[in-house]
């Protein structure tokens, strides 16, 4: 195996999320996305979306960014926010599926939480074809026609602000990851066919 760990990060609508799970249908290797919202609200006591709130408010606030970053490399979890600590948990538990063996990790900064690991691959998913990224939102989230973009860019710019609260770095600065791929270009299998190639 050439690479243990492939990190995705991409952007809403790319078809980021179905090339991973299918990755992780066609290699073996587990996937994790989802699930670890789900590990972290498990441990705190809270819903699914009571994280997602935290995500969201973490977004906003550059004070937020610096503290966060702050208390985490002082490595003084007590003096975190409540976002701060699902951040926190969030890169614990990542850490901790990485102990298991290979694995696909879809968002949640977690090539930030594997950094210094050995046999990690940093991707980003993006789509450059407009008409085919809104008719995916359209089918695969149910979305209506007519809130596809605002609902697109309301995604796009959660997931980048957390990105950048939680990591200092630019969601979308193309140099900070190894493998960018334009999935409308490749189609979801061509992605998936490439990407399995890392981990054969």
């Amino acid at each position: 195996m050439k690479f243990r760990y492939i990190t995705i990060e991409r952007e809403y609508g790319s078809g980021g999320s179905k090339i991973a799970r299918r990755l992780s249908e066609v290699t073996g290797v587990p996937c994790y996305g989802q699930e670890i919202l789900e590990a972290v609200a498990k441990k705190q006591g809270i819903p699914v979306e009571r994280i997602n709130q935290y995500e969201e408010k973490a977004t906003s606030s550059l004070l937020y960014t610096m503290f966060v970053m702050s208390r985490v490399q002082a490595g003084d979890p007590d003096m975190l926010t409540p976002e701060g600590k699902v951040f926190l948990d969030e890169q614990l538990e990542i850490r901790r599926r990485a102990m298991d063996g290979p694995a696909i990790f879809l968002g949640h900064c977690a090539s930030d939480a594997l950094k210094g690991q050995k046999g990690v691959v940093k991707v980003f998913i993006h789509s450059e074809n407009e008409k085919e990224i809104k008719s995916r939102i359209i089918k695969d989230y149910e979305i209506p026609p007519e809130e596809v973009e605002t609902t697109r860019k309301y995604y796009n710019k959660k997931r980048a602000g957390y990105y950048r609260a939680n990591t200092g770095n630019d969601w979308t600065d193309m140099r900070k990851y190894d493998l960018v791929l334009d999935s409308s270009r490749l189609g979801i299998e061509g992605c998936v066919d490439v990407l399995k190639g890392l981990l054969s």
